[in-house]
């Protein structure tokens, strides 16, 4: 059985451990060596950039997030394996690792280290579609010949480089469709590398939860369990034609899903209509400062999925579902692209307060649309808030002061809170 040590990207015969450099970090895969379609997500990204620009918070757990009354954006696995979880309210948070450090999201950094990153990317393939500054997706078809190195290889080389020359680690999946290059790169975190071949697809799905499916949320997690849908293997015995009539598209993409095919493509240079990101919480909230948190932690991700694919977006949104489920979602139009979160925040926390009625919600939403690249967007001043410009500036400059002096050498008055 074709192996690869990931330390030295040494190709070998299956064993416990590489014959030229000894390390027992080994991916042994029966099909390694002939499958394309990746997907690489950095470790604990924003934590990492952060140990690794403070040598004094490596051995202690971090969580980049809001203040005390704010919410996790995410947090280190030395935070993690204490229970701490992306979305979860800083309070709960501190509760269960109270020796955290808390730290604000430097978003100058962590593009700084997404654009090198990519940089690597890009010299082993175009087809790159990332999806946000710290993942994406590769199609390495085609490239042993001009490589003179199978894909698994490729991606080997590439995590060591990160590692080696930007002091960041990442886990890759590798599978024939972007479907189980995902899931496959969740396997092992952090530091991983898991393969998912065509030969073992069905059987590997069959026992696994059918929310491992991106947009199975919680509600349709509801709807799938009342008909007794709850595993992959669930889904093999219902008709295509059934699942249709019952869920209409979501029934159709689960019935090939479970059969492992995903025909869609590694697309790097499709249009993106909007980015948005959004929350369903565990239990339905009224609480304004847990719901401003929430605002916040979201437009952090819609700004760096923005980032990562240099856009600016002139349209923000904010939906919010009632606990009867029904939707109210505003929209309002910037007279200057943006695609910095504090922007973004301003604006969805203004459609907040404007909403026109108080109650507990169960989900929450930001976007951001009418998208440009954000090269060519033109600048514009903005009369009704003529400090905006200057904002943008101070906040660009203060990340780029945390980044060569320290987390604390700037702090926002929201952090003191």
């Amino acid at each position: 059985m074709p192996s690869l040590c990931r330390a030295c990207c040494h190709v070998f015969e299956a064993g416990k451990r590489c014959p030229a450099c000894r390390s027992p970090r080994i991916t042994s895969h029966p099909e390694l060596l002939t499958l394309s379609i990746a997907h690489m997500d950095c470790d604990a990204f924003f934590a990492s950039v952060e140990k690794r620009d403070n040598p004094d918070l490596v051995d202690k757990p971090v969580i980049v997030g809001g203040g005390r009354r704010g919410v996790v954006s995410t947090a280190c696995y030395l935070a993690r394996i204490r229970g701490v979880k992306s979305a979860m309210p800083m309070f709960q948070a501190l509760r269960l690792c109270p020796d955290a450090v808390v730290v604000k999201p430097r978003f100058e950094a962590y593009t700084e280290a997404s654009r090198a990153i990519r940089a690597m990317m890009e010299e082993m393939t175009p087809a790159i579609e990332p999806l946000s500054l710290d993942e994406a997706f590769l199609d390495l078809t085609g490239t042993e010949r001009l490589h003179g190195a199978p894909p698994a290889v490729m991606l080997a080389r590439l995590t060591r480089r990160m590692q080696e020359e930007l002091g960041l680690t990442g886990s890759i999946g590798l599978s024939h469709n972007k479907f189980l290059a995902k899931m496959a790169s969740d396997f092992d975190k952090p530091r991983g590398f898991s393969v998912i071949g065509r030969a073992e697809t069905v059987d590997l799905l069959r026992p696994k939860p059918i929310g491992l499916i991106w947009g199975v949320g919680p509600q349709a997690q509801a709807a799938l369990d009342a008909v007794g849908i709850r595993t992959f293997e669930d889904v093999l015995r219902w008709e295509r034609d059934d699942l249709i009539r019952r869920f209409g598209g979501l029934g159709e993409r689960i019935w090939y899903l479970a059969r492992g095919e995903d025909r869609r493509r590694v697309t790097a240079h499709e249009p993106v209509k909007g980015i948005s990101n959004e929350t369903t919480f565990d239990a339905d909230t009224r609480d304004p400062e847990i719901l401003d948190g929430h605002i916040w932690r979201m437009a952090e991700k819609v700004s760096s999925r923005a980032k990562a694919k240099d856009l600016v977006g002139r349209v923000v949104t904010l939906k919010l579902k009632r606990a009867d489920h029904t939707l109210l979602t505003r929209r309002v139009s910037l007279r200057a692209p943006t695609q910095t979160a504090d922007t973004l925040y301003r604006t969805a926390r203004g459609l907040f307060d404007a909403r026109g009625e108080s109650g507990a919600y169960r989900l929450l939403g930001v976007g951001l649309s009418d998208l440009s690249a954000a090269a060519t967007a033109p600048s514009e001043a903005d009369l009704l808030d003529p400090n905006r410009a200057a904002r943008e500036r101070a906040e660009r400059a203060a990340d780029a002061i945390r980044q060569r002096f320290g987390a604390d050498a700037i702090l926002k008055g929201r952090a003191l809170r």
